[in-house]
């Protein structure tokens, strides 16, 4: 079966071995599954997210933060059994969710392991880059929509990512999500249950693809959606190869398009300075992948 699961529609056959523009083929491989309390509020709660961290991308971006699993393929390939289990400790180890985390490529072993009901919230936490087809896919698995909105401009979405149309699929990605699961709604305890928060990693020099970004999401979801200005963004090895987002986002840069955010009546997040470390990055280190009675064979890696 020919992979559409994104918007680069590849083609490759993933079910008889055959590797995807994302690197991977059919079987799922992580590079970490843990308690996160660095996504926004309202879903890392007090008690933190069930984070499983999937390898490899079908969008590669060239500052991506996480550039070790999804540009290096570091991780370990499981089994959906296996998947299910990693589900299940998190949330015995008092997660509030579970928080899938670049799933895009893997989707159709994803839900194989959500065939039953898991009694906390799945979030969906992606690029943005989706067919359409894959999200309808999720109907009745997810209840978060977590994705990127990352340009609303050609030019930096092809230099950047290589992919001119991103704004296009993903807006219709984005659509289908929100009439999926409606609009947003918090529990009494401030967690988000259901619904879609949309997030924008500013990069430098991109203020006004930021704003426009902002506009767009106001005039078609109105209240509906919650959206959250990230200002994460961290200068990295692979981000040396453009010279011109080789910095951190100034202050003024950030100011610009908080005000925009603010004036926007849009509710939802903001980040401040100091959220800019490298701190803040998980150690991929295949922390609660495999069981604890194993040792850490079968290990992905290496240039993609």
């Amino acid at each position: 079966m020919n992979c559409t699961l994104c918007g680069r529609a590849c083609g490759a056959d993933r079910s008889i071995g055959e590797i995807g523009f994302c690197a991977m083929g059919e079987q799922p491989v992580l590079a970490r599954a843990m308690l996160h309390h660095w996504e926004e509020p309202c879903i890392s709660g007090t008690k933190g997210s069930g984070a499983v961290f999937f390898s490899g991308c079908s969008l590669r971006c060239g500052y991506c933060q996480n550039y070790e699993i999804s540009h290096m393929g570091f991780g370990a390939a499981i089994d959906v059994a296996r998947l299910r289990d990693i589900f299940e400790e998190l949330i015995d180890q008092g997660a509030h969710n579970i928080n899938l985390v670049n799933p895009t490529h893997f989707v159709p072993a994803i839900l194989r392991a959500l065939a039953r009901k898991l009694p906390v919230p799945v979030v969906y936490n992606s690029h943005g880059y989706d067919s359409v087809q894959t999200i309808r896919a999720l109907k009745g698995k997810v209840d978060i929509y977590l994705p990127d909105l990352k340009y609303f401009f050609k030019l930096p979405a092809r230099r950047y990512s290589g992919v001119e149309d991103y704004f296009g699929v993903a807006s219709k990605a984005i659509d289908e999500m929100v009439a999926q699961v409606g609009p947003a709604v918090m529990g009494e305890d401030g967690l988000l249950q259901s619904g879609v928060l949309i997030r924008h990693l500013l990069l430098p020099l991109q203020a006004e693809g930021a704003m426009r970004i902002i506009d767009h999401i106001k005039e078609r979801y109105g209240d509906a959606v919650l959206f959250s200005l990230m200002r994460q963004y961290t200068p990295n090895e692979i981000s040396s190869r453009y010279p011109e987002i080789h910095r951190r986002v100034t202050q003024e840069e950030y100011a610009l398009v908080e005000q925009a955010l603010f004036d926007s009546g849009l509710e939802g997040f903001v980040q401040e300075e100091e959220s800019a470390d490298e701190a803040y990055l998980p150690a991929f280190d295949l922390s609660g992948v495999r069981p604890k009675e194993e040792d850490p064979f079968g290990i992905c890696g290496g240039e993609s």
